[in-house]
């Protein structure tokens, strides 16, 4: 990565951890905002980080979920 890619990925991983400890979603767009000010290829890059990483957990989550099912059902028709 270049960069504005690596500062931005960084923000948007600090960006993302604010949100999960304050519940305000609304952050993001307004660093978002901020960034588009003075720079649309960070914003982009900002907002690519964002879309990415939370593609990624949501996929994660669902991952463990399905797992942990799979391993109960596996355990619940295993004989005791």
């Amino acid at each position: 990565m270049g960069v504005t890619e690596d500062l931005a990925d960084a923000l948007a991983r600090d960006v993302l951890e604010a949100v999960e400890k304050t519940g305000d979603d609304t952050l993001i767009d307004a660093i978002a905002k901020t960034l588009g000010t003075s720079s649309s290829v960070t914003q982009d890059a900002f907002m690519t980080s964002i879309r990415v990483r939370t593609a990624e957990a949501r996929a994660r989550k669902l991952l463990t979920e399905r797992l942990r099912k799979a391993m109960a059902d596996r355990k619940a028709d295993t004989p005791q």
